[in-house]
């Protein structure tokens, strides 16, 4: 088998990469709908990929690994890797986990990710009305995770939030030392979504990147009564093209509250350090950002040994990363906390995805796909009404 093509277009608003080969066998995989994907960007890896067997995907990663960086520049060496990997399972009969040693768990637990209700207001009881929508979703999740301070929306929508001028637009553009009222306004705001999540479930939070060591310090320190499940990409993270390991272990050797970071980070070199030294009790990577399904195992395991937790960051606006964290989360070792739950952002999606039961989570758990490959297919007539212009042969056929 040898790969003839690798092909990237956008499905609605989801790039999707199909790697084609002369065996009538593909392989799909998807990139996070926010990352800049322009057409042409796929041509360089393709040019290096043609000819070689796609089910020998370390042999194709070491001849791309390296034309890739942090989030957002590992996104299409990911998803190539992944859809490498969806081959090698079709061609074998066997689903991915399978692959990679056999899944140890049959259900993998998930936590609220995409089943998040926009939030009306920037008070502390707006926050606890949208996390009581949160926690009587049918899904039951049994951790809930929402964003505050500098990351998402509550910094730009609450007076003198920072000392500094806050700057507008996308990707968490703000950093600087935080005000006495924001610190407040945050413990505030965590208080009264404590309470509506109760003693038995988990409250977890998205909190940068941004904070200046000492404030993160200081709310921290406020935070610990309240039994947080982790508190995310602090003062590096999202976006973010270096990590602060030295900065965040000593916020984790100052506070009781789980830290975590690591969803920006592209393989396995960019968390030794962060892992090695016990930097953050939690890591968070997206097997569409640090190099793919195998890449995540490995960094999954290497972490164990140092007793650090994992909780896989996915957010898609498809559902073919949905798949891949299934496939991957079946077979991590016991330091898996759960992974972040993507939903499509259209939804037609799920008519055009074909293997995902008809309810996906049940009591904050997914069941493990058995499937071949990443156990979905693409339905690919329904699909063309929804593939962007220009790539009317994107499935090998012209409309």
């Amino acid at each position: 088998m040898r790969i003839t093509d690798v092909k990237c277009a956008r499905i609605g608003r989801s790039p999707i990469v199909r790697i084609v080969t002369d065996e009538s066998i593909d392989g799909f995989a998807e990139i996070e709908h926010s990352k800049p994907y322009v057409p042409g960007s796929i041509a360089p890896y393709r040019d290096l990929l043609v000819g070689s067997d796609p089910r020998e995907v370390e042999r194709c990663m070491l001849r791309i690994r390296r034309l890739g960086g942090s989030k957002p520049w590992g996104a299409i060496v990911s998803a190539i890797e992944i859809a490498l990997w969806d081959i090698a399972g079709k061609s074998a009969g066997l689903p991915i986990h399978r692959l990679l040693g056999g899944k140890v768990r049959d259900r993998v637990p998930v936590y609220n990710g995409g089943v998040r209700p926009p939030i009306l207001g920037h008070q502390p009881e707006d926050y606890a009305a949208s996390m009581q929508v949160m926690a009587d979703a049918p899904e039951n999740f049994s951790i809930l995770k929402e964003g505050v301070g500098l990351h998402g929306f509550m910094a730009p929508n609450v007076p003198d939030f920072l000392y500094g001028e806050l700057r507008t637009g996308p990707l968490h553009p703000n950093r600087g030392p935080l005000t006495p009222r924001a610190i407040d306004h945050v413990v505030s705001c965590v208080a009264a979504m404590k309470e509506v999540v109760g003693p038995h479930r988990r409250l977890a939070l998205d909190m940068g990147p941004g904070w200046t060591l000492p404030d993160a310090i200081t709310v921290l320190a406020e935070l610990e009564p309240f039994d947080l499940a982790w508190a995310e990409d602090v003062l590096t993270g999202d976006y973010v093209p270096w990590n602060d390991v030295s900065g965040y272990r000593e916020l984790t050797r100052a506070t009781r509250v789980p830290t975590h970071t690591g969803e920006q980070l592209y393989l396995r070199q960019n968390f030794r350090e962060l892992i090695e030294t016990r930097a953050v009790r939690v890591i968070g990577p997206d097997a569409g950002d640090v190099g793919g399904i195998a890449e995540l195992k490995w960094i999954a395991e290497f972490a164990d040994l140092y007793g650090i937790q994992i909780a896989p960051h996915g957010v898609s606006s498809g559902l073919l990363g949905l798949a891949a964290l299934i496939q991957v989360s079946a077979v991590l070792p016991d330091n898996l906390i759960a992974f972040e739950y993507p939903t499509a952002m259209d939804p037609w999606w799920y008519e055009i995805v074909r293997g995902l039961p008809d309810t996906i989570v049940t009591d904050g758990h997914v069941d493990v796909l058995d499937a071949p490959g990443l156990g979905v297919e693409i339905d690919r007539e329904l699909a063309l009404a929804h593939l962007e212009p220009g790539n009317d042969d994107f499935f090998g056929w012209t409309l």
